[in-house]
């Protein structure tokens, strides 16, 4: 996947419109602070996201330090077989198959089949163009960091919620899509999120050893790490430990296949348990142990990012609270995922959802570490329904890409160009919340007191959006 929440908080409000990215939001309640976090505590968490906020059929969560593990799971599968939900259920993991990418490059740089300074187009065929900024050719380290300049997607892709949008992607496509870009920055300069260079990445890395990525990730990765159930092909027992994925509005999703030529963005599957012996791995790895060396060099060095925080090689930093937690997200069409590690305590979080509400980071947080805070979705106040219907219409983002803003029944819908509808939720009577992403809208009045703009609040940027309908 290229998580799909995690890269469609770009795509579908956003992408077009300068490829905004989830972040704080300021919705925020007080929880304890550093306290371990006991069962029945992780349990109050899930069942207000599957059972009030309704953000969620089934979650499974899991945390971890260097001697102990626990597994929570909370609502169901949802499978045709009923499977109860555990530590082996199987989800898409979405963009989280961009850190098993790079520790795949890593991996091949410790055996000296390449290295991070190589040129991208060194392992293409020569006919493929690979752009380059100022003269500066994109490296290997530049895709696993997110600073190739490249954008987050192939230029005029579309997200449905109806379809698999990845399933017929070429490598055709891929090295037409690649040739046609043009870098945002000089590479190497700054991180800002591409989908489009991890799926690169993992198609490179192919070519130079001569096999397919998923080969590679389960005989370089899977294998010495003795994890089964994590793949981009499900075997039999995975399927039938599938649990159904389901869209934002709950109803069943279709299953997302990346195709080979984009495989090293989201292709894989994967379960709590295996993600647990994942992040130990490589975020307390012994010394001795297969791929110690090759996860220390994730974390080698810094990149800053375009919007505050910072990336490793696949690594993603949210600074806060006296701590750093190393973490990646990832969702389809019909899940999301995170997987997080507090550098201060040395504990991490594994958190899994059958629904693409891409909303779960502050859980997977506050499970590395406590003294990080939950997110509070719970609508603030009821908003008069003319009040509501005064602010449908259509508001442009950029010249591409708007948001059209309906009431219905007490309550206000969103959609964005090519997008599916979202439900806006009120904070005061004029600004309002997203669950599928952290994002906010407050809806502004000109001197005649008629609503001529929203402010789109994502990422600690605000952006004025006018009325244009």
């Amino acid at each position: 996947m290229i998580g799909r929440r995690d890269f469609l908080v770009g795509a579908a409000l956003g992408g077009a419109a300068a490829a905004l990215t989830a972040a704080a939001s300021g919705l925020f309640i007080e929880t304890a602070g550093g306290e371990p976090l006991s069962t029945d505590d992780i349990l109050t968490a899930l069942r207000e996201r599957v059972d009030t906020t309704r953000q969620s059929v089934g979650i499974v969560a899991a945390t971890f330090d260097a001697n102990t593990q626990r597994i929570v799971p909370y609502g169901k599968s949802d499978s045709k077989n009923n499977r109860a939900l555990d530590g082996d259920t199987v989800f898409e993991i979405g963009s989280i198959t961009k850190v098993f990418t790079a520790l795949l490059l890593a991996e091949m740089v410790t055996r000296g089949e390449v290295a991070l300074d190589d040129p991208v187009s060194k392992y293409l065929p020569d006919r493929v163009r690979v752009p380059e900024s100022r003269g500066k050719q994109i490296a290997l380290w530049h895709l696993a960091s997110h600073t190739s300049g490249l954008p987050r997607e192939p230029a005029g892709f579309v997200f449905r919620d109806d379809i698999d949008p990845y399933a017929a992607y070429t490598t055709d496509q891929l090295y037409s899509a690649v040739a046609n870009s043009y870098p945002q920055y000089e590479p190497g300069s700054i991180s800002s999120y591409s989908n489009l260079g991890f799926g690169l990445l993992g198609h490179v890395l192919a070519l130079r050893a001569n096999a397919s990525y998923e080969e590679l990730i389960i005989s370089r990765i899977c294998d010495p790490l003795n994890l089964a159930d994590t793949r981009a092909s499900l075997t039999p027992s995975m399927q039938e430990r599938l649990a159904q994925g389901h869209r934002a509005d709950l109803k069943p999703a279709m299953n997302w296949d990346l195709p080979p030529a984009i495989a090293g963005a989201g292709a894989l599957r994967s379960t709590a348990n295996d993600l647990v012996r994942f992040m130990r791995a490589t975020c307390l790895p012994d010394p001795q142990g297969p791929l110690s060396k090759a996860a220390a060099l994730l974390l080698e060095k810094r990149r800053p990012h375009i919007f505050g925080n910072s990336y490793y090689l696949g690594w993603h930093v949210r600074k806060a609270n006296g701590d750093e937690i190393i973490r990646h997200g990832g969702a389809t069409g019909g899940y999301c995922g995170h997987v997080g590690f507090s550098t201060k305590l040395k504990s991490g979080a594994v958190v899994l959802s059958n629904t693409a509400i891409y909303m779960i980071d502050d859980l997977g947080f506050h499970l590395a570490n406590p003294a990080f805070k939950v997110a509070d979705y719970l609508p603030k106040v009821t908003v008069d329904q003319g009040v509501l219907a005064s602010y449908g219409g259509v508001y442009e983002l950029t010249p591409t890409f708007s948001i059209t803003i309906r009431a219905a029944d007490g309550h206000l819908f969103g959609r964005g160009t090519g997008q599916s509808e979202f439900e806006l939720f009120a904070e005061s009577e004029n600004r309002f919340f997203l669950r599928i992403v952290d994002a906010q809208v407050t809806f502004l009045r000109n001197k005649d007191e008629l609503v001529d703009r929203l402010v789109w609040h994502q990422n600690g940027r605000d952006q004025y959006c006018p009325r244009i309908n």
